[in-house]
């Protein structure tokens, strides 16, 4: 008899841990979330990351049955917000807005971004992805992508274009397109989109690669002048515009990708209850019509599916920033 009670006994300590350890989860998931979230954005308010965030979060937040607030945390091409939801609580309560520039440049190009885009999220999902415009201040005296490259050969150094901060996706794909144009641009670099555009509409820089939101009224309004748009396809928003590999420069491509996440640790009923609510938000029509005419195309997907988008993206553009010499400025 005493022989049987130690198994039994056992059997009973590990009844206990496995409750201890699965029993709760879904009470978890049920109890959240109880409070306001808050998105952190990490550029400032007005560019294309903080457009899609609020869209999204408007969306989520009807789903969720609580407020999600966004949080504008611009620097260091996007680094500092993200590090801030990187030392975040793993409750699900603080989230970050992860794109091409935070997840797969900073961490290269900076020595110390503060975080590892592989071990310090719990990825949510992915949102979008969308090209660029490329924009000059109408005193610019070029047309063309051809004129353009022909204009920076021909004053190198001269030409000064602006970016949403040194890291940024925007900052990335201005200097692959000098690295592979073979001219030199000399950079600005600003705390986001909205600050960068009015610099360009005062005159105060010549270039600038924008996210198509809010770059399609500006051109409308004839304050800045399209030259081509960067993604593979031209858009339907600037049907007219070639891309750039088209107007002049084979093989050139850059597109950015956002998405959601969530600090290292957050629990797995958390995680899978914010990717429902941002698949909802990604099916319904309103949004998918929204995203469409602001130029992103949608993307939908499993949080270990943006893992590895967030594995591949990093080790593309890590080569992109060492090839092309790119420094933190």
């Amino acid at each position: 008899m005493p022989s049987q009670g130690k198994p039994r006994a056992a059997l009973t300590a590990l009844a206990v841990l496995a409750f201890a350890a699965v029993g709760p989860r879904p009470s978890v998931a049920q109890d959240y979330p109880s409070r306001p979230i808050t998105l952190v954005v990490p550029f400032a308010a007005g560019g294309g990351n903080d457009v899609i965030a609020r869209l999204i979060a408007e969306k989520m937040s009807r789903t969720l049955g609580q407020q999600i607030i966004i949080d504008n945390k611009g620097g260091a091409g996007g680094s500092v917000g993200t590090r801030m939801v990187a030392k975040s609580p793993p409750d699900g309560y603080t989230l970050g807005l992860g794109g091409t520039g935070t997840l797969a440049i900073a961490p290269s190009l900076y020595p110390n971004a503060g975080y590892n885009p592989r071990k310090d999220f719990a990825p949510v999902g992915l949102i979008a992805t969308g090209g660029l415009v490329v924009l000059v201040h109408p005193g610019v005296a070029v047309t063309s992508i051809s004129e353009l490259i022909a204009h920076a050969k021909k004053h190198p150094g001269q030409l000064n274009y602006a970016s949403a901060g040194s890291g940024s996706g925007i900052h990335l794909a201005a200097v692959l397109f000098a690295s592979t144009a073979g001219i030199e641009l000399t950079h600005i670099p600003y705390k986001g989109t909205g600050p960068a555009l009015n610099d360009l509409i005062g005159g105060h820089v010549a270039l600038y690669f924008s996210s198509l939101a809010p770059a399609i009224g500006l051109v409308q309004e004839k304050k800045v002048r399209a030259l081509a748009v960067t993604a593979g396809k031209r858009s339907a928003q600037f049907p007219d515009l070639p891309t750039v590999a088209e107007a002049g420069l084979p093989g050139y491509e850059a597109v950015l990708r956002y998405g959601i996440v969530a600090p290292a640790g957050t629990p797995r009923p958390i995680v899978d209850k914010l990717n429902a609510a941002l698949l909802a938000a990604l099916t319904a029509p309103d949004i998918r019509a929204r995203l469409a005419a602001d130029g992103a195309e949608v993307l939908m997907s499993t949080p270990e599916g943006y893992a590895a988008d967030i594995d591949a993206e990093e080790t593309k553009w890590s080569q992109i920033v060492r090839a092309s010499g790119a420094k933190a400025e």
